[in-house]
């Protein structure tokens, strides 16, 4: 009796945490939902925001967007809806998925979390920026610079307006991801599954890593490789930096316990 009771006691938090979950997780979906048919009703707008930097890129009056495909417009907007719907949204989940976790963590784990999910947004917003204002219109530039002619025909861009959306959502995605290197190595760290010495140790290995990621996530030109490259091994080489100065940190304020201790 006293075993069936022991796992009836540990049957009984599990379900709460599993009815919790699906209470968060359906809160989520509603907000996403809300979400998605607010940007859907404004994906026009929402169109006309991710297209600007290929319509500068264009010679004045030369640039548009084409579809070769009834159903392809409607499909472009639901994706723009969904896109939309999920970068207003992240906030939320994230507070919803950080509320279920939060309760199981002991309040010196939770202060050591806080930063990362605070610098999370902020370095994801960074990379989308840095693809949006700098690296997409220097790309499109670069491509449209072979417009020409071929024998007397003129050889002229009309790019479809689903195949255009996938490359900036690429742009957008891989930079906005790419960005979160710093979070993800200072976490390791912090977990004491790496150490900065043996980071700093691979710096020729970052290097050959950071061009092979930077030549997978962007257009096979240059141009976008480097602008997308330079900043990832700066940021590598900012957390090294960060990692190096918690360290400090952390040794002055063990040595001062010490002191502390031994004046006691």
């Amino acid at each position: 009796m006293g075993i069936l009771r022991d796992i009836d006691e540990t049957q009984a938090p599990l379900m709460e945490h599993l009815v919790e979950l699906r209470t968060r997780l359906l809160r989520s979906v509603f907000v996403l939902a809300i979400a998605f048919g607010v940007c859907f009703y404004f994906a026009d707008q929402i169109l006309a925001f991710l297209a600007r930097p290929l319509a500068e890129a264009f010679p004045p009056g030369q640039g548009r967007l084409v579809y070769t495909k009834l159903y392809e417009v409607f499909f472009v907007e639901m994706k723009v809806g969904l896109f939309g719907a999920f970068c207003v949204s992240f906030p939320y989940i994230a507070n919803q998925l950080w509320a279920f976790v939060a309760p199981g963590l002991y309040a010196k784990e939770k202060k050591a979390l806080l930063p990362f999910l605070i610098a999370t947004p902020i370095f994801f917003i960074a990379g989308a920026s840095l693809a949006y204002f700098v690296v997409m219109p220097t790309a499109f530039r670069f491509f449209l610079g072979f417009q020409g002619s071929a024998g007397g025909l003129p050889i002229e861009a009309l790019p479809s307006a689903g195949e255009y959306l996938s490359l900036v959502m690429q742009f957008i995605l891989a930079f906005g991801i790419s960005f979160l290197l710093p979070v993800l190595l200072l976490l390791l760290e912090r977990a004491g599954l790496v150490q900065r010495a043996t980071l700093a140790k691979a710096r020729a290995y970052v290097v050959v890593g950071v061009l092979a990621l930077a030549a997978v996530a962007t257009p096979p030109d240059p141009g976008s490789q480097l602008i997308l490259a330079i900043p990832l091994y700066l940021l590598f080489e900012g957390s090294l930096l960060v990692m190096l100065i918690l360290q400090k940190r952390e040794k002055r304020a063990s040595g001062d316990k010490t002191e502390t201790s031994e004046v006691a």
